[in-house]
């Protein structure tokens, strides 16, 4: 699909601390198919045939971090560079647990200040990923414009 650059649907989820002054940050492992290695704050994937993105969103949460909460839909947004091309489901989610990775696809992960998080992703040089970056910035935008 990527490799051919067919649109498709695919889900991020924040994880957030219970008083959303911490975003759970992870790095990617370097045998990933798409972005290996780079930092990252959405656990997320494509959207099965015929599966709802809220039910994708969980199921990521819950494959990639060991988190099993409701998400809370927060926008669709559209990314496109290169050959990923997709329509992005964005969610967010409370959590406080114990988060545990997949080998797989998570080297390392750490809670973050949300207010460094915005700091890091001002950095070009920060080795994250470009769609993560994108809705990211929008969550911080779309956050700061509430408060």
């Amino acid at each position: 699909m990527r490799a051919r650059g067919l649109w498709h649907a695919a889900t991020s989820a924040l994880l957030l601390s219970g008083d959303e002054k911490r975003i759970y940050v992870h790095r990617r492992t370097d045998t990933k198919d798409v972005y290996p290695g780079l930092h990252d704050c959405t656990a997320g994937g494509v959207v099965v045939a015929g599966e709802d993105p809220f039910d994708a969103a969980r199921r990521e949460l819950a494959e990639e971090l060991g988190v099993r909460t409701e998400p809370e839909f927060l926008f669709r947004e559209v990314f496109e560079q290169n050959t990923v091309r997709y329509h992005g489901f964005v969610f967010q989610a409370r959590w406080d647990g114990p988060v545990v990775h997949q080998p797989e696809e998570v080297a390392e992960g750490w809670w973050m200040p949300v207010t460094e998080l915005r700091e890091r992703l001002d950095d070009p040089l920060w080795p994250f990923v470009p769609d993560g970056r994108q809705f990211t910035r929008r969550w911080l935008r779309e956050r700061a414009a509430r408060t």
